[in-house]
């Protein structure tokens, strides 16, 4: 079964709210604040070098067909694919895999969120250079960087389309059919999943992609259950490279309008 992205506008849908209509978007006052960051993807520059942003649009990852999995039958695995965490039917507890399965050394440096609709800017993080002293060597947490917490207003919700910008860099290695699925829950029910296919990423570049990510319409219980219940909204991004996974990040989300 294949699960390539088309060009067509990305999307994905909650079964319990499929036919509503969505809700209205308002266009404003869904401001958001991040406590750390991390996030995707996209094209190659030659060499030390920024590239063009690219804009790309994910598609609606389908489980139909795809075998149930659980996570503690993937950490038995040596290599773990798209398909196997398609077959997932809740959050991660754990990483499925190390910091140390990203051999491309791809480092997102810059993201931001902006309403489609209105262009607002609901925020934007760049992450800051390193300080560390050539030789230096400190006691690091290997999954820092690997968890995002975001804090919205409920307007939030109402959103339809959102566009993500992430701005990353790649070591010395040509990285080929790079992809995520991002997978996003409401305690233990999957809300959305997406899937981004990009181009090439040349070695030692610079890229920037805007992803497009249109929001299934919720119901009105769901929504209000999520404003109030902060960070039980969660989600698990997976990155592959040639169909192996090589990072894994986590965020949970606030609807509540504080922390």
């Amino acid at each position: 079964m294949s699960y390539s992205c088309s060009t067509s506008r990305g999307n994905s849908q909650d079964p319990s709210s499929a036919k509503k209509p969505a809700g209205n978007n308002p266009g404003r006052d869904t401001g958001g604040s991040t406590s750390s960051s991390s996030s995707s993807t996209v094209t190659g520059g030659s060499p030390n070098q920024t590239a063009a942003m690219k804009v790309k649009k994910g598609c609606n990852s389908t489980d139909v067909g795809v075998p149930v999995i659980t996570e503690e039958e993937l950490h038995a695995n040596t290599i773990i694919t798209p398909e196997d965490v398609l077959g997932l039917q809740k959050i991660t507890e754990n990483y499925l895999c190390g910091p140390d399965e990203n051999v491309y050394n791809i480092d997102f440096t810059r993201f931001k969120i902006r309403d489609m609709e209105t262009g607002t800017v609901l925020f934007e993080i760049t992450k800051p250079p390193s300080t560390d002293k050539a030789g230096e060597k400190k006691d690091i947490d290997p999954n820092a960087g690997r968890f995002v917490r975001y804090q919205f207003t409920p307007a939030f919700l109402r959103l339809r389309e959102v566009g993500a910008t992430v701005e990353f860099t790649v070591g010395d290695m040509p990285i080929d059919n790079f992809r995520m699925i991002e997978r996003h829950y409401f305690r233990e029910k999957l809300l959305k999943s997406f899937d981004f296919e990009f181009g090439f990423c040349m070695p030692s570049s610079k890229n920037t992609c805007e992803h497009i990510y249109e929001f299934p319409p919720l119901s009105e219980e769901i929504m209000r259950e999520m404003i109030l219940h902060p960070y039980e909204t969660q989600s698990d991004s997976f990155y592959f490279v040639d169909n192996k996974l090589v990072m894994h990040n986590k965020a949970d989300y606030s609807y509540s309008g504080g922390p």
